[in-house]
C-alpha cells in the first residue's frame, strides 16, 4: 500500500513504493482488455445501441482497462516521488510533467479518466457514439500509456 505525506504533499522518501509485480500485472490486465475489446471495434452505432450485452461487454472493458492504467501511473508517480496528485487525472498530469509520458497523452489519459467516471457513476448520461468513438480512437492511447509505462519500469530498474 502507499502512503502519502499529508503533511508535504510528497511520498516517504525512505519508502519502497512501487511493487513492479504489480505493476507489470497491471499492464498484462490492460493489454488483455484492449484484446478483449479489438473484436468490437468497428461496430456500428445502431448494432452496439440495440445490443445490451455488447453494450456491458465493452463498457466494462474500458472501465477496467482505463482503471488499471490509473492504477499505474498512481505506482508511477509514486516510484518517481513526485507531488502526490488532488485527482486521479493529475497522476497523468504529473507523469506528463515528469517526462514519462508525452503531454498530449497525459491530457488524453487526464480525459479518459473522466469518461471512466461517466461509466461507473452516471450511466443515464452515456452516449453511445462517445462510447464507440473511445473504441474506435482512443483506446490508443490507453495502449501508448501501457508501452510508456512498460519503459519507465524498464529505465527504472536498469
Amino acid at each position: 500500500m502507499i502512503f502519502a505525506c499529508a503533511s508535504t504533499g510528497y511520498w516517504p522518501r525512505d519508502s519502497a513504493v512501487v511493487d513492479r509485480d504489480l505493476v507489470l500485472r497491471k499492464l498484462a490486465d490492460v493489454e488483455r482488455h484492449l484484446g478483449e475489446l479489438e473484436e468490437f471495434r468497428g461496430i456500428d452505432a445502431s448494432a452496439y445501441a440495440a445490443d445490451w450485452k455488447t453494450q456491458r461487454i465493452v463498457e466494462r472493458t474500458l472501465h477496467l482497462a482505463i482503471e488499471a492504467c490509473m492504477d499505474v501511473a498512481d505506482q508511477l508517480v509514486a516510484d518517481r516521488r513526485l507531488p502526490v496528485p488532488e485527482t486521479a487525472a493529475g497522476a497523468f498530469s504529473a507523469l506528463a510533467d515528469a517526462g514519462v509520458l508525452d503531454p498530449d497523452l497525459g491530457r488524453a489519459l487526464g480525459r479518459m479518466v473522466s469518461f471512466q467516471n461517466i461509466l461507473v457513476h452516471d450511466y443515464a448520461r452515456l452516449d453511445p457514439r462517445i462510447v464507440l468513438r473511445v473504441l474506435e480512437a482512443d483506446v490508443m492511447d490507453i495502449d501508448r500509456f501501457r508501452e510508456a509505462a512498460l519503459r519507465a519500469i524498464r529505465d527504472s530498474s536498469a
